[in-house]
């Protein structure tokens, strides 16, 4: 059998471990530049509000209801998830762990266990006891079916965190009852579709034939197909493939006319982006960078514009891709715009042992330059500002053009911001 944890509200979560007051009331965690909702409890989307909302808009409907509005502190968010993760490894030494994402994994869960449904409440328990996070479990045959079941885990409370389909009667329910747009593998990109043809849920989908998934769906939707009825063919590879595209961007905390700090956030950019790169093993040979006005400032002039630079040999060399962003930018960078949001977007990516390389490249430089990213990325990551070590280009980083005006705080990773607790009352 094979598990999804899945953490509650994970962003959200993550500060209520630290701030308890925030517990029961309604929660909205922002973008990096506190420009929309990212994240929502309960009781803020009991309100209407959406993720993807700008916050300018809720901001009246945020100060009636008492909203704790947060600034996104993804640094404290990537702690916590390692701190789940290496919870769940510990819960089952020998068994394998697919982290899916910050806030998900997939457990295979031995036979031995027998007990499903008793196991999946004590991971639940354990996580939360070991880190504050509340998570939800959902335990069936494949893939595709554990997320369905984590679904129900999550909403449902009668499960008290644990949803296990493990026979057909309890498969065919889940199926009628979950929306063929909610299904793993489908979402906003087929769904419209399968809709017009007659396939509202799940089950309707899971009981079309072979020739009618070839002729609706690709290769990955008849795997979808597939995982529904029961039969496991998600591998660990499917699920962590490198991705196809890495971004970075930013909107900006006053609109930017200048040229120069223009740059010096796209180079900043190029340097989230390459440590990304580099931690999927993974090289990129293209890459784009944007830049557009305030759309919200009708009267003023508006401009958006992006160019595509080739990085000659496939590279994850910060520097590299800095250089290019910076010929890119100054293609589509005109005077008299005033920018709200810039952003750059790495593709053409392969993992690192399938580069090809030019006839004449520098196989030695390209290596050493490998090698000194690498010791680069090492550093940073043990340093609590995670850019200690940075590429002159992006001056004093992000900080003064992006806004966090909702303090967000290291509290398990930065001391000036550990909990002080109050013994005088």
């Amino acid at each position: 059998m094979i598990g999804l944890v899945d953490c509650n509200n994970f962003f959200v979560s993550c500060e209520r471990v630290f701030r308890p007051e925030l517990r029961d009331r309604p929660v909205v965690v922002l973008s990096n530049n506190d420009g929309c909702a990212v994240a929502l409890s309960n009781e803020a989307k009991a309100l209407g509000l959406k993720r993807g909302d700008p916050y300018f808009k809720f901001k009246a409907v945020a100060d009636m209801h008492g909203i704790a509005i947060l600034s996104g502190n993804h640094k404290l968010y990537g702690d916590m998830s390692r701190r789940v993760m290496n919870t769940l490894r510990w819960l089952l030494p020998d068994a394998e762990l697919e982290v899916y994402s910050i806030d998900e994994a997939f457990m295979h869960i031995p036979d031995k266990i027998g007990d499903n449904a008793g196991y999946g409440r004590y991971v639940v328990a354990t996580v939360l006891r070991n880190t504050g996070i509340p998570v939800s479990i959902g335990i069936s045959s494949t893939k595709t079916l554990a997320k369905i079941a984590a679904r129900f885990a999550k909403k449902v409370n009668g499960y008290r965190g644990c949803c296990v389909i493990d026979d057909e009667e309890k498969r065919i329910r889940a199926l009628q009852l979950t929306e063929v747009g909610d299904v793993w593998g489908i979402g906003r990109r087929f769904a419209p579709k399968l809709r017009t043809y007659g396939i509202p849920t799940a089950y309707a989908l899971s009981v079309l034939s072979r020739q009618q998934i070839h002729t609706l769906m690709n290769i990955d939707g008849e795997r979808t197909w597939r995982e529904l009825n029961g039969e496991p063919c998600i591998s660990s590879e499917n699920t962590s493939v490198h991705k196809h595209t890495i971004t970075s961007s930013r909107s900006f905390a006053s609109d930017i006319s200048d040229f120069e700090a223009l740059r010096m956030a796209v180079c900043n950019f190029a340097a989230i982006t390459g440590r990304k790169l580099r931690k999927e093993h993974c090289f990129a040979s293209e890459l784009e960078v944007w830049v557009c006005t305030n759309r919200f400032h009708e009267n003023d002039p508006q401009y958006y514009n992006s160019a595509s630079v080739r990085l000659g040999d496939a590279t994850d060399d910060t520097s590299a891709i800095a250089t290019a962003a910076t010929e890119a930018l100054r293609t589509v960078f005109r005077t008299g715009f005033a920018y709200k949001k810039a952003g750059l977007t790495l593709t053409k990516i392969c993992n690192s042992d399938g580069v090809q390389l030019s006839l004449f490249a520098d196989v030695a430089e390209i290596g050493k330059r490998h090698r000194l990213m690498r010791i680069v990325d090492s550093i940073n990551a043990s340093s609590a500002s995670h850019d200690k070590i940075r590429i002159a280009s992006a001056g004093e980083g992000l900080g003064t053009l992006t806004r966090h005006e909702h303090g967000p705080k290291l509290y398990s990773t930065r001391l000036a911001d550990i909990i002080h607790v109050r013994t005088d009352r």
